[in-house]
């Protein structure tokens, strides 16, 4: 079987490396032409494990190559972003649209056509068939066409794409099972079958409810800082209880799936979905509520920044709450010096140069870099000790280093 896929980003790629490894031969387009050049050269540009080796052997065994025009195949595979309209917070389909009209001309009668970008619900049925229909498809007949989106989590994103359940979501059962057939090539989990609109709003559910009970615990760490409890505390007894899981409250969320997905929904009906806006709203404001209390710790001087990525222990920086918080303490006049251990960027520095002299380290990250650091080091290089770890990652430090997470902050 030949798969193309559009969009060598952080899905489309492993996705087509797991292709390669069950001896599918892919070709793998994106618009960034640095990115081809590297790819075909063997060089993977995102931090995930496992991936760069599975595309260097095929490469080596002529299963995968990298161009910036689709070619023929059995099926097409969409993995193109999904902003959101911040107007109106409907789910920006552009890229999707342009990636179908792309394949038109290389698609055949039989093949398969999957979209796996995150859509807002009534996508498949409403936008992207049409273009085929235009095109002279029957689908369900000589084309086949699926929503069938992905659910990983950065860091085990191979091992999730092998092992979880796997929503299919066809416009007609025919086109279900034959986007089944496609993914039954590696997906080890449950295929299940079912409408693509259904495929559609289950997706961006499973991300609203995470975003919602993420808002949950920055809402309680908001309210024990305003009445004085250790909000740290509180989710660690709550959660003693059978049937309750408060999450940890942190700086706000990043990535595609928590901070754009749910509005997706409440786009769909915004007099209805307003816990979903609720949340959203709750978690944005994450950024301003560690800049109100970083003034408070220290009102001027150097801040040290530790972590930009919104996932820990990768250098996924999409959608980072880290650069608001950065924008806000510039615009303050702090002096900033960024220390983000998973990219490579001009304007980080290492982690000696990020403390010295520095009167705050702040922690946006949850790195294990930053689990266990050298205190003896942070004490001798900073000008005054303080941590605020916005991650509840550090269980204890030196006494002549003061810390500050969501258990303490009203302390301030």
């Amino acid at each position: 079987m030949k798969i193309c896929i559009v969009g060598q980003g952080y899905i489309g790629l492993p996705t087509a490396a797991l292709f390669t490894r069950s001896e599918c031969e892919v070709v793998g387009v994106d618009v960034n032409e640095e990115i081809i050049d590297n790819l075909n050269k063997g060089k993977i540009h995102i931090e995930e494990p496992g991936i760069a080796e599975i595309i260097k052997n095929a490469i080596d065994n002529n299963r995968y190559h990298a161009s910036l025009t689709p070619e023929k195949a059995d099926a097409f595979i969409i993995t193109v972003p999904t902003p959101y309209i911040a107007e109106n917070y409907s789910c920006d389909l552009s890229y999707v649209i342009e990636a179908c009209n792309e394949i038109l001309p290389f698609i055949e009668k039989g093949n398969t056509v999957i979209v796996e970008s995150t859509i807002a619900p009534m996508s498949t049925d409403d936008v992207i068939k049409p273009i085929f229909e235009k095109a002279g498809y029957t689908i369900g007949k000589d084309l086949y066409l699926a929503h069938c989106p992905e659910r990983v989590l950065p860091g085990k994103i191979i091992e999730e794409l092998i092992h979880n359940d796997r929503i299919i979501g066809g416009i007609t059962p025919e086109c279900s099972k034959k986007a089944s057939e496609v993914y039954g090539q590696f997906v080890e989990g449950e295929l299940m079958l079912t409408e693509a609109k259904t495929a559609e709003l289950s997706k961006c559910m499973e991300n609203t409810y995470r975003d919602v009970n993420i808002a949950l615990a920055n809402e309680l760490a908001k309210i024990c800082a305003e009445i004085g409890v250790n909000a740290l505390d509180v989710i660690k007894m709550a959660n003693k209880h059978p049937r309750v899981n408060l999450h940890s409250p942190g700086p706000g969320v990043g990535g595609h799936c928590l901070a754009i997905d749910p509005y997706f929904i409440y786009a769909k009906a915004p007099e209805t979905a307003k816990i979903i806006k609720l949340a959203r709203d709750t978690n944005n404001s994450m950024p301003q509520f560690v800049y109100e209390n970083v003034c408070k710790i220290i009102p001027e001087g150097k801040i040290s920044i530790f972590g930009v990525s919104y996932k820990g222990n990768t250098g996924d920086d999409r959608e980072s709450p880290a650069y608001e918080i950065i924008s806000l303490l510039e615009n303050k006049g702090y002096e900033i010096a960024i220390y983000e251990p998973h990219i490579e960027r001009e304007n980080f520095v290492d982690f000696n140069e990020a403390i010295e002299g520095s009167n705050l380290i702040l922690i946006l990250a949850d790195h294990n870099e930053f689990k266990e650091m050298d205190y003896e080091v942070i004490k001798d290089k900073m000008e005054t000790p303080i941590i605020f770890d916005t991650k509840n990652i550090i269980e204890k430090v030196p006494k002549e280093i003061k810390l500050y997470n969501y258990g303490n902050l009203y302390e301030l």
